[in-house]
């Protein structure tokens, strides 16, 4: 099999091409800065912009899967362009994609679902590594201000989500699946920052935000309305499924999720 990954330079993405590769898998990667990929020896980097499906068509060409992002661009913005997205795939005889949702269905996930391709949804969790959002105020004001503090969220190891994906993508009885990737416990911001003031050997203050704060910080930051409508959403009042933990990553390979904190020592050094 000959898979595409989408995103493969990305916090999951990186994780979904490791993955593939260890099963023997031949990987293409989609990259909109081919240069700057870094990816393993052995995985063919092409150049293409998911908000642009005009330069795709190479790198769907012999293409068996795809393990497609939902958003794009730099402001991560849910992507439009899913019906000329799903119509390319089949053309270029795709047969299974694993949709990455992004917390809302959108046009990319109608699109391949209302197509003749096999489409399973994969819908993790806020990562784990979102936290490194908070290194530099650990690490220079030995402090975290975000909102929403008491909102627990069984947040997932991106490391699952690329087991998880690699998974549905060369395994057979997937199609037509929506499958919830968490982590195996919920946990609260307050919480998750508690456990690397441990793992790090020295407390970390939490300044909870209120949602105007969090509006205005994100607004400087250059986020666009959509995504900051989103995160709002997320994290304030998310979805049953966020915390409840889900048997999705033992399930299908064969080893219980890993531990937040497990993720904390393998990150303390940039909190320090």
């Amino acid at each position: 099999m000959t898979i595409l990954v989408t995103g493969a330079t990305g916090k999951a993405g990186r994780h979904v091409v490791e993955h593939l590769l260890r099963t023997g898998q031949d990987v293409r990667a989609l990259a909109r800065r081919p240069e700057r990929a870094a990816l393993p020896a052995g995985v063919q980097v092409m150049a293409g912009d998911l908000t642009d499906p005009d330069t795709l068509g190479p790198a769907f060409d012999g293409v068996t899967a795809v393990h497609l992002l939902t958003t794009g661009g730099d402001d991560y913005a849910t992507l439009t362009t899913g019906p000329e997205i799903a119509d390319l795939a089949e053309k270029a005889g795709v047969r299974r994609v694993a949709l990455l949702w992004n917390g809302q269905d959108g046009p990319v996930e109608k699109a391949v679902e209302a197509s003749g391709l096999e489409w399973t949804r994969l819908q993790p969790v806020d990562f784990m590594s979102n936290a490194l959002a908070w290194a530099a105020s650990i690490a220079t004001d030995g402090v975290v201000r975000e909102p929403f503090a008491d909102v627990p969220v069984a947040v997932v190891h991106e490391a699952d989500v690329g087991a998880v994906a690699a998974a549905v993508l060369v395994g057979e009885g997937h199609a037509g699946r929506t499958y919830s990737i968490t982590g195996p416990e919920a946990l609260t911001p307050r919480q998750r920052v508690a456990v690397i003031a441990g793992a790090i050997g020295r407390p970390v203050e939490f300044v909870e935000l209120t949602e105007e704060q969090a509006r205005a910080r994100w607004r400087a930051d250059g986020y666009a309305d959509e995504l900051i409508d989103l995160l709002v959403a997320w994290q304030s009042n998310p979805p049953a499924a966020a915390s409840t933990v889900a048997d999705t990553v033992e399930r299908l390979t064969g080893r219980p999720p890993l531990r937040f904190d497990r993720w904390a020592a393998e990150q303390a050094t940039a909190f320090r």
